[in-house]
């Protein structure tokens, strides 16, 4: 059944577990963000390792910031967009990336990459200026805006809008790469974590809700 985005906020609202949620979900967020944010400052100040990719051996590096970020913002825009009218589907989809960037973070803590020496470095004027304030090129491993992508592909339940999201993916992820701002390894096993944490979330919710969205 066609729910309208009044009607279904209006049921969520009704219902006292997911009102909680919807109210706790962004402050966590926004916690989360906050201490991402100090916590890339410290990545970028310690060395790490360099890599050998092969595959970017191969690649010539070029300038694909403005195709990554239009990319990028164009699958946000179509994603939430869904999303908005489906507030079940919006909490669990901020909840898991929520999760992911827990992940990121323990996983960036462990592991300490240097930026590959033919990098073309990615400027993203939101982060610069509402995140840590300056260009960050540690922040790699696992790719932040690949998880990203592959998580809103999971979580908009619209199959209609899936198609735009892959090829969104696809672009971003060939950008990162042809760009050097990534390593392959960072690229491929991102997904790993979005998929990772979406299902986690899933599961928590089937176990202790009944606030799961059909798929």
């Amino acid at each position: 059944m066609k729910r309208t985005f009044t009607s279904s906020w209006r049921d969520a609202w009704s219902d006292g577990s997911l009102r909680l949620q919807i109210v706790a979900t962004p402050l966590a967020l926004a916690l989360v963000l906050r201490t991402l944010a100090r916590f890339l400052l410290w990545v970028e100040e310690r060395p790490g390792v360099r890599l050998t990719d092969p595959l970017l051996q191969t690649l010539v590096p070029r300038d694909c910031t403005w195709l990554v970020f239009g990319v990028i913002y164009m699958a946000l825009a179509a994603g939430l967009a869904v999303l908005a009218a489906q507030p079940r589907a919006l909490v669990q989809a901020i909840q898991a990336y929520l999760l992911m960037l827990l992940w990121r973070m323990c996983v960036m803590y462990f592991i300490a990459l240097d930026p590959p020496a033919d990098m073309i470095p990615l400027r993203d004027p939101l982060i610069e200026v509402f995140g840590t304030g300056r260009l960050l090129t540690r922040d790699l491993f696992f790719s932040g805006h690949t998880s990203t992508l592959f998580l809103l592909l999971l979580a908009v339940p619209d199959r209609r809008v899936k198609p735009l999201l892959l090829a969104c993916l696809l672009m971003v992820a060939a950008g990162l790469l042809r760009q050097h701002v990534h390593y392959t390894v960072d690229v491929l096993v991102a997904p790993f974590f979005s998929f990772a944490s979406y299902r986690t979330i899933l599961a928590l919710h089937e176990r202790f809700g009944r606030n799961v969205t059909p798929r």
